[in-house]
């Protein structure tokens, strides 16, 4: 039994309640059939395989929670819930058409895992599967040109009040052009648009050192500049679980999950690439887990990257990522 590697933890790892923080995981992949992802998490981690369609598996019982696998395509799930219904009828034409659509579907589409929120100091469990999803065919961002599969953290808040909220987003929009460049983005995932950047007049509101809204106002003021799920930190999935009549009112979208945590959608997935896995990336979050945690080092952050937004033009060709670089490794060295 080979044994999980230790992952670094937040500065702040537990809730308000004392319990150890938890985070979910996505992982968009292709080269394998549901099934056999369905059987390696199962041989990983124990648990049971329930059919759901021939595009959702679930495997419950496991010892880190239920795990999902889906094929990541509203139109082909639906598809195949409904076949499971015995009041549904489908005639041959539709078929085919559902054949057809799924061929096409998966040459371009991901499967998707979907872990159980699975405590912070036993991240390094899931680690484990990566190998084998890799030596079983799996294939990742960099395997086709139209292979925009991303890797998903779902991070637990240490505390749901509007301040501790907006501190986390002070931090990311401080350090979103430094994440991209140590993610390495593929070009193919940021012109999709699902990882879109933050609209800068937004990040100059949020910034702004007197920004301390209410959790009215600062749900009210993210879906006015973000009415989209289509953001590298989607705060949509919080926003719902603290107030969906007022969030839902805006976003007509049944892909929206109500949770209490972040959804961090930035990097790649490049799991057929050896020695790769989700520590990297789990090392460029927790970047914005410290910066979100050490209040005056992020006042002052946000302080120079005001200053670095109204730069005049002859410094317009100044780079905030080598800015920020520079500040992280005299405060943060890994």
């Amino acid at each position: 039994m080979l044994q999980s590697p230790a992952f670094l933890l937040p500065p702040i790892s537990t809730t308000a309640s004392g319990d150890m923080r938890r985070v979910g995981v996505e992982l968009e992949f292709a080269g394998l059939p549901i099934e056999d992802i369905a059987r390696l998490i199962r041989e990983q981690f124990g648990g049971t395989i329930l059919v759901n369609s021939a595009y959702e598996n679930t495997i419950t019982g496991t010892c880190l929670g239920d795990f999902r696998v889906e094929l990541d395509f509203q139109y082909l799930k639906k598809k195949g819930r409904n076949k499971l219904d015995p009041e549904a009828s489908f005639a041959l034409l539709d078929e085919w058409s559902e054949q057809l659509v799924r061929l096409a579907a998966e040459q371009i589409v991901p499967f998707e895992i979907v872990s159980p929120p699975i405590p912070m100091d036993r991240l390094g469990e899931l680690e484990l599967l990566i190998p084998n999803l890799r030596a079983s065919g799996a294939q990742g961002t960099d395997s086709g040109t139209l292979s925009a599969f991303g890797l998903h953290f779902n991070p637990e808040l240490p505390s749901l009040e509007p301040e501790t909220i907006v501190s986390y987003l002070k931090a990311f929009l401080c350090l979103y052009d430094w994440l991209v460049y140590h993610s390495e983005i593929d070009l193919t995932r940021t012109m999709t648009g699902y990882i879109a950047p933050f609209p800068t007049d937004y990040i100059r509101q949020v910034i702004d050192l007197d920004y301390h809204p209410d959790q009215s106002a600062l749900i009210d003021d993210y879906l006015v500049a973000n009415p989209t799920r289509n953001r590298a930190l989607d705060m949509l999935p919080l926003f719902t679980y603290l107030d969906k009549s007022r969030t839902l009112s805006v976003i007509d979208d049944d892909r929206v999950q109500s949770r209490p945590t972040l959804h961090y959608r930035l990097p790649n997935c490049r799991i057929d690439q050896p020695g790769w896995g989700l520590d990297v990336d789990w090392r460029n979050w927790l970047m914005v887990e410290r910066l979100a945690c050490d209040a005056e080092y992020l006042n002052a952050m946000c302080q120079a990257y005001m200053q670095f937004l109204d730069r005049p033009l002859a410094d317009l060709f100044k780079s905030w990522k080598d800015t920020v670089e520079i500040w992280l490794d005299r405060t943060y060295p890994l």
